[in-house]
This record gives structure tokens, sequence and C-alpha cells, in this order.
């Protein structure tokens, strides 16, 4: 079972190519001192959980396109005091998507990303110190789009620069995925 301690001890042995990726260890390790840093309400940030979802034979990514943000991302959200990462990232999956069955391919994470949340009207700029696993489903299960998004699709990895601009956030994944197959 994963929960803040055993959070913490994945993070402090995560061994990582990607330079920015250490960066991020050590700030994840700062904001697990805070006891509601699973909480949406914690600022400056807060911890996420998110699933990179792909195809039976890895070629593909199925993403939604964000409702309130506009972009093409991997389903993912809130822990809302959850510590069980993995357990929110199946969450956020399953209602964002409509799919059910997944094989979750490491039960220990698969990237580690913090990255800006614009201001609303009823919340400040924050950070999500976002936790990602690398699922697994089938192509042919029926999607269905949840209310937070305007659409969901799966696309082949190698369209998935140009779809995101080049987010490094998104490519390092792709690089990550790429080295699986």
């Amino acid at each position: 079972m994963i929960n803040r301690e055993s959070l913490i001890h994945s993070l402090q042995s995560y061994s990582t190519l990607f330079p920015e990726e250490e960066i991020f260890k050590s700030r994840f390790l700062e904001l697990l001192d805070h006891p509601r840093s699973f909480h949406r309400d914690h600022l400056p940030g807060h911890i996420t959980g998110s699933a990179w979802i792909v195809n039976e034979d890895f070629s593909k990514v199925l993403l939604v396109l964000h409702a309130k943000l506009g972009r093409w991302l991997q389903p993912g959200g809130h822990a809302d005091g959850d510590e069980n990462v993995l357990k929110v990232a199946l969450r956020e999956a399953k209602e964002e998507t409509g799919l059910n069955n997944f094989t979750i391919l490491s039960p220990s994470f698969f990237d580690i990303d913090i990255h800006p949340i614009p201001a609303r009207k009823d919340f400040p700029e924050h950070l999500h110190y976002d936790i990602r696993f690398l699922l697994q489903a089938s192509e042919q299960d029926v999607l269905t789009i949840s209310d937070e998004s305007r659409d969901l699709k799966w696309f082949p990895m190698n369209e998935l620069a140009a779809l995101t601009e080049n987010a490094r956030s998104i490519m390092r994944m792709v690089d990550k995925t790429s080295n699986l197959e």
C-alpha cells in the first residue's frame, strides 16, 4: 500500500535520467513535510495523482482535453487527503475515461512533475506536485468523456510533440515509454 512514508522512501530512492526530475525530488520531499500536502487547499501546492495510459503495444497514449485548461493531458486529479496516490490515479483514470479495466504496469510511480495551475476566481495560482503511474488499457474498450473534459482520444506517440507544443512534461513520458518497448 502506498502512503506518505512509502512515497517518501520511493522518492528518496528514485533514480532518473532527467535532470528536472532530480530537482523535483527534493521539492516533493519538502512538500511532504507538511501534514496537509495531500489536500487541495494546501498552498503553494499539493499532491496530485495521474495516469499515463498506454495501449497494448505502447504505440498510443490516452489523453483528455482538459475543460478548464484547454490542453491535452493525461487523466489525473487531486488526492483530496488520500495518501495512496496510485489509488488516486486509478480513480481519476476511471472517472475521466469511463474505462474500468487497467493493467498497472508498475506499482511504483512512472514519473514526477511539478507544474503551475492558473488562478481561478475562487482560488489562486498554485502548483500541482504530480505523481504519475503507468497503466495499460485496450483501445477497443468504450470511452466516456467526463464533465471535466471536452474530448478524449488515443494518440500515436509520434504525434504528441505537435499536439502538446513539445511540452517537456509530456515528452519526458513519451521518452520513457519508448524505452519500455
